[in-house]
């Protein structure tokens, strides 16, 4: 006869103020119990709250918490030096920090993380078999969780392992033997994901939560076109790179090309299931121009709960503290409205990804920025006398008729934020000709001084200086995700900006992508879907379903929220866009002889060259002496 104890992480008294206070149905924000049996603590609506928040704590959902060091991490000392997902890609650097994968490979720990909450799910699929406290419906919910959470679990192991051990049930600790379970092949491991989420869809409620909080058989079928899309991808770009030994020999990593059709053919119909379902929409979907476009995506972000009917699934950050808040605001915002946090700033979106957003203009294109009278933007190799620099009297200028959401996402030299005009200077031209670039210098011209950083003090400026790893080195602050209201506080842990693991957007982009890759599904749904994403943002003329328009709108509209780095992974590109790469920085400077401002399209300073090394696209399975699991390949 089996005995059940649900484990979770505070007291039992906390269940009895839980009871108190009722229900608030955000599993994401109540703090759980200790230690209660199943039938008891499942006889209320409280209860199961209570249980389940710590269930949804342990999903491996990247959210800002979502580190090298680990998912999650928000302990009571989360210095990390700014190092998250962001600054790992060509949509952003780091100012003190250049690597793309720390010692080899981003987030090494989660395999272990990853079956200790395994065991947990397991364990509570065994206590809602039992259970007679709860009628049909609320049990078939429960059953529901468990499988969402499994789904979501091994989703995390596949994409990071390939093939994994498959453990559904509790395992019996005086059964040595069976305690070994050896890796599935990494098409059944992602088969196994395609049908448990099928399993979570069917069992949860079919209504969207009104919070967005909970899961539902929306959000299950968001992550398994999330996952889908990810397994097609890597069986149909397997060979992009060779791998050898004999976990590919025993597929436990790479998949068969034909197989790609097959998860291309999930992730339609689970896109076809949401988008037809009427329950999502975009929000303010048709801005009367840029500018409101511009703070419509700002905003949704600063507070996803304006933007229900947009938001699939969210994770609330309503409490601070270790285990709770985050750290976003205080690493995000630029040195000038740094409050009292001494490391601001750490976060550099680079030119490449100022170049990839469209102009109004010329749609259906990247407009990488125009510096010099001959067009050329192709050339890093900083300040040229020689060449004819376009010249601005307000440096905004050069960013005009760009793409709205650019504005919303990033800081750009001499804007506003906080009602803080951020100063990103790199330099100046003296009158006599000689440029001074990069160097902490000051002159005076006609009687007034002038800094090469724009301004007397490190307090007054943002960008370039060395002073304190805390300056863009690439010419761009960041400020998607950012609070107007909070003012960053010397501790860890105080932002609780909600984050959106999925929402409506990524649906219809996963279905154009899957449409397009596999010739399956409906086209003129995928390009509707396109362009209404687009309109969104204050376009008026609709481009053509391709997959060059559909990866760029992609990163564009999911930039920072964590996509792109899978992106890379799953499509097989991270080595091919980094082989001893430097990303760029756009750097302004004053001439003097005319005040006005030119920009020079330039390598990012103090950095050196980047290389993927393709073994990364695996991660290493820790313990494989003792666990007797075959490695992944090169390691």
């Amino acid at each position: 006869m089996k005995k059940h104890n649900i484990y979770t992480i505070c007291s039992v008294w906390m269940l009895i103020l839980l009871v108190l206070a009722g229900c608030n149905d955000d599993f994401l924000n109540v703090k759980p119990t200790d230690k209660i049996t199943g039938d008891a603590l499942f006889a209320s609506q409280e209860g199961i709250d209570a249980y389940l928040a710590n269930l949804y704590r342990q999903i491996p959902i990247e959210d800002f918490n979502a580190t090298p060091e680990a998912l999650n991490f928000n302990p009571a000392d989360a210095n990390n030096a700014g190092r998250y997902p962001i600054v790992m890609t060509d949509n952003g650097i780091g100012s003190e920090y250049d690597g793309i994968c720390p010692t080899g490979a981003w987030d090494y720990n989660y395999w272990e993380n990853g079956y200790r909450f395994n065991k947990e799910i397991n364990l509570f699929k065994d206590v809602i078999d039992d259970l007679t406290s709860v009628d049909e419906k609320v049990k078939r919910n429960l059953l529901g969780q468990v499988y969402f959470m499994r789904a979501y679990n091994y989703y995390a192991l596949a994409k990071r392992y390939g093939g994994v051990p498959i453990i559904p049930q509790s395992q019996d600790i005086n059964d040595i033997e069976g305690l070994y379970v050896p890796r599935s092949m990494e098409e059944d491991t992602w088969d196994y994901v395609m049908v448990t989420c099928d399993s979570a869809a069917m069992f949860l409620d079919q209504e969207p939560d009104p919070n967005r909080r909970k899961a539902t058989k929306w959000v299950a079928l968001a992550l398994k076109s999330r996952a889908a899309l990810h397994a097609a991808s890597v069986a149909k770009f397997w060979d992009k790179n060779e791998f050898t030994g004999k976990a590919v020999d025993d597929g436990l990593v790479g998949m068969p090309k034909s197989a790609a059709d097959k998860y291309y053919a999930h992730c339609i119909q689970a896109c076809e299931e949401i988008i037809r379902s009427g329950y999502f929409s975009l929000y303010k979907a048709n801005p009367a121009n840029p500018d409101e476009a511009t703070e419509n995506y700002r905003a949704m972000f600063e507070d996803p709960n304006i933007a229900l009917e947009e938001v699939i699934f969210l994770k609330g950050f309503n409490e601070i503290g270790v285990g709770y808040g985050s750290n976003q605001d205080n690493w995000g915002n630029p040195n000038q409205t740094r409050g009292a946090w001494p490391h601001p700033g750490r976060f550099n979106p680079t030119l490449e990804l100022i170049d990839a957003y469209e102009r109004y203009d010329n749609p259906g294109k990247s407009a990488p920025i125009v510096t010099t009278k001959d067009g050329v933007t192709e050339n890093y190799s900083g300040y040229n006398a020689q060449r004819e620099y376009l010249a601005f009297d307000d440096p905004r200028d050069i960013f005009k008729g760009k793409d709205a959401r650019m504005f919303a996402t990033v800081i750009v030299p001499f804007s506003y934020w906080k009602d803080t005009q951020i100063i990103i200077q790199g330099g100046y031209i003296r009158p006599d000709g000689k440029a001074v670039i990069l160097a902490d210098e000051k002159i005076e011209v006609d009687g007034k001084t002038y800094y090469t950083f724009g301004a007397s003090d490190p307090a007054l400026y943002s960008g370039f200086s060395s002073f304190g790893g805390n300056m863009t080195r690439t010419g761009f602050g960041f400020k998607k995700f950012l609070s107007t209201s909070y003012t960053p506080r010397l501790g860890w842990n105080f932002s609780t900006t909600d984050w959106i693991d999925f929402r409506y957007p990524e649906v219809l982009l996963d279905y154009a992508e899957a449409v397009l890759e596999s010739g399956q599904g409906d086209p003129v749904l995928a390009a509707e879907g396109l362009n209404s994403i687009r309109k969104r943002a204050a376009h008026k003329t609709d481009i053509p379903l391709t997959i060059e328009n559909v990866l760029r709108e992609r990163r564009i509209e999911l930039v920072y929220e964590n996509k792109r780095y899978w992106d890379l992974i799953r499509r097989r590109e991270f080595h091919e866009l980094f082989t001893q790469r430097q990303r760029k920085a756009l750097i302004p400077v004053l001439d003097l002889r005319s005040m006005k401002y030119i920009f020079v399209r330039s390598n990012v300073p103090r950095t050196g060259l980047v290389t993927f090394v393709p073994s990364w696209y695996y991660k290493p399975i820790p313990g494989v002496g003792t666990s007797g699991l075959v490695q992944n390949p090169h390691y």
